[in-house]
């Protein structure tokens, strides 16, 4: 792996053609992306190789504009006859669409062209075999059997290397692109047996093979987290506070910037509508934007439409200070693209009154007596009225202290208050995808149990 079929120079020429059969049919603006990628993932399970699979894939799409009406159509044929054929189709469809006074591509002014890209480090291919990738999930999950005799199954291991490129160009003068890679490793190891058998399971993921967590620190952990479970029960109906461990915490920002991006807002589909200036979270609550961060997945020197990217802030104090804007959302709210067409970049939650000390056992005594939470089921989140109910995994705690696991049970609130009841965020940061954030501590939740 670490060798692709094209390079950058090559991308670059094939998005011209693109753009200059665009021209020729009558476009009168067009976007191109050409792109490549390529990976291989083995699982094993119980000692055994189970699966092996390979992945190589390449696109050409092409986004047209006849005027205010927009085409798109792609292909994995890179020779020039195909690539007529698809800017031929991407106009014609164009030609069949309703005119959109929103539609069209970003402002000259707003594209990172002539800029000085900053060095994000994102691209570490890893050198595998399908070898010695089975090899390091076996660890894994070896070193999660060696936990406790408890540990009787597993619904295994498995290893994933990936990488890929791209060029995005477009009519107004920007052709530029880059290479990522995305490596992990994760363990989901079986505890107990009969009636009482859980399963949790741990992970790590980063751009830099170098950078993961141990084979043997992913399977042990991977284990405790499955025997913790054992001799689960359930609770009875009740408010208290809710503890959610990190991993789960990114969730609630992951709602967040859903009710805060341009597709919700202009189609008033969301809770936060006219949100921006207003108290939405805590008043000790910061989020930051950082598209510049080294070797993280949510870095990008510029959007999906070439939009150049900056660092800001989403939320000061709690006040919502920004916007997740494409150039077509932004039209449609009347406002400017904030480079976000594609989504948010890295996201960093913090809390003015978190200390260094703050790690789990200290946001647990913060906790107090409630419900510390550590895995959510189902997808019980209403966008437009911000209610929110979720099946729970987790622990019941008593003066500060776990006394048992817990399920079957529900948690369930309004996300404005949720948001505004953040009592504390912990130390103990994860990063969860784009999202970084430690646990959350969120008062007076309504869990809902056995009666």
């Amino acid at each position: 792996m670490g060798r692709f079929a094209y390079n950058k120079s090559q991308f670059q020429v094939l998005a011209q053609q693109a753009l200059e059969q665009a021209r020729k049919v009558g476009a009168s603006d067009a976007q191109v992306e050409v792109s490549e990628g390529q990976g291989m993932s083995v699982g094993v399970r119980n000692g055994q190789i189970e699966n092996v699979e390979h992945n190589r894939d390449k696109s050409l799409s092409i986004s047209v504009f006849d005027g205010q009406r927009r085409g798109h159509a792609s292909t994995s044929d890179f020779s020039a006859e195909a690539i007529a054929r698809t800017a031929q189709a991407a106009f014609d469809i164009a030609r069949y669409t309703a005119e959109d006074d929103c539609a069209g591509l970003p402002e000259v002014e707003m594209l990172a062209i002539g800029q000085q890209q900053p060095q994000l480090d994102l691209y570490h291919p890893w050198d595998l075999t399908p070898q010695s990738a089975a090899k390091i999930a076996l660890r894994a999950e070896k070193a999660a059997f060696a936990v406790d005799p408890r540990i009787r199954n597993s619904e295994g291991a498995s290893v994933s290397a990936q990488e890929s490129h791209f060029v995005l160009a477009n009519s107004r003068g920007f052709c530029d692109g880059y290479a990522t890679s995305s490596h992990s490793l994760s363990c989901a190891p079986i505890a107990g047996r009969g009636d009482d058998m859980q399963r949790d399971y741990w992970w790590t993921s980063e751009c830099d093979p170098a950078d993961l967590a141990s084979p043997e620190a992913v399977g042990r952990y991977a284990a405790e987290r499955a025997l913790s479970r054992l001799k689960a029960r359930k609770l009875s109906t009740r408010k208290c506070p809710v503890l959610f461990e990190s991993p789960l915490a990114s969730g609630l920002i992951g709602s967040f910037t859903h009710a805060i991006s341009g597709g919700a807002l202009y189609r008033k589909s969301s809770f936060l509508q006219d949100s921006l200036g207003q108290q939405v979270w805590a008043d000790h609550i910061d989020l930051i934007e950082d598209p510049t961060l080294p070797k993280r997945r949510g870095s990008a020197p510029f959007d999906s439409e070439g939009v150049a990217t900056h660092k800001r802030s989403l939320v000061d104090g709690g006040v919502v200070q920004g916007y997740l804007l494409g150039t077509y959302s932004a039209r449609k709210l009347g406002m400017q693209t904030t480079g976000n067409a594609g989504g948010a970049h890295n996201l960093l939650l913090q809390s003015r009154l978190t200390q260094a000390k703050d790690d789990l056992r200290a946001m647990l005594r913060k906790l107090d007596t409630g419900l510390f939470a550590i895995e959510l089921m189902g997808h019980g989140v209403n966008y437009v009225t911000g209610d929110y109910s979720r099946g729970v995994m987790g622990f019941w705690v008593e003066g500060g202290k776990i006394r048992y696991p817990v399920q079957e049970i529900t948690i369930a609130g309004n996300l404005r208050d949720m948001l505004r009841n953040v009592v504390a965020v912990g130390a103990d940061t994860h990063t969860y995808g784009s999202k970084t954030t430690g646990s959350i501590l969120i008062d007076g939740m309504t869990v809902g149990g056995a009666g």
